[in-house]
């Protein structure tokens, strides 16, 4: 009796997760993760699909944080769900740029590990402090770190920059692999309306990839502060 009772709670239980699977924030989600996998599935093929679809997936990172607070559907599960998303899709895009300018391969690999590591870090430190949020660095140590989350326009700013910068890239990148410098020389020279757009989006790029080292350091130190309190513990 007291088995079949506990399988009919863990039923119960997994009736209850179901919901928030179907949030809206998190269908929005599963459609951004589709996206990307048609569009980097095209990114050799088809460059003005891939942008579009990118750029969609994009859009939708910003409405599902708003529709999660509008509708009350913030759960941690789609907060992972968002993180995830974003950094594989950062990453994805990366990987491409790396192929596309080969004599910049290590540089973007480099973009690649701090963007993963940062962010990865960051949210397993938010764990160790009892956090529900990555976001909420209301007691971090780091002034930048701080700003950078609770200021949104300016986090915008600097995930819209980096993300533009990105898809720039990927617009100019020549049939034969080259060098960044050399592509963005030869645009400047063309006077592509893309050199106007990556000048506003370079300094966003920037301040993010300062963040990230920044975020690293002060993620790191929360893991050793854990550390080093339950050391002390009897």
């Amino acid at each position: 009796m007291a088995k079949e009772k506990e399988k009919e709670k863990e039923k119960e239980k997994g009736l209850k997760s179901w919901p928030i699977y179907l949030y809206v924030p998190n269908l929005i989600g599963y459609a951004r993760i589709m996206a990307n996998i048609v569009a980097f599935g095209l990114c050799f093929a088809n460059k003005n699909i891939f942008t579009a679809l990118y750029f969609v997936s994009f859009v939708c990172d910003e409405l599902d944080g708003r529709f999660a607070r509008m509708l009350n559907q913030a759960s941690t599960f789609g907060a992972v769900l968002d993180m995830v998303t974003d950094r594989v899709s950062t990453a994805a895009l990366l990987v491409v740029l790396s192929h596309l300018y080969r004599p910049c391969f290590a540089f973007f690999l480099g973009l690649l590990a701090l963007d993963i590591a940062s962010h990865w870090l960051q949210m397993y430190s938010t764990f160790l402090s009892s956090k529900t949020s990555h976001k909420d660095v209301k007691d971090s140590k780091s002034w930048l770190v701080k700003n950078y989350y609770q200021h949104r326009p300016f986090m915008g700013y600097c995930c819209i920059g980096a993300e533009v910068l990105y898809l720039i890239l990927y617009l100019l990148a020549e049939d034969e692999p080259a060098s960044v410098i050399k592509v963005f020389m030869a645009a400047l020279k063309r006077k592509s309306p893309l050199m106007f757009l990556s000048l506003l989006a370079l300094p966003g790029w920037a301040i993010k990839q300062i963040v990230n080292v920044a975020q690293l350091k002060t993620a790191a130190d929360i893991c050793v502060m854990y550390d080093l309190r339950r050391n002390e513990k009897p």
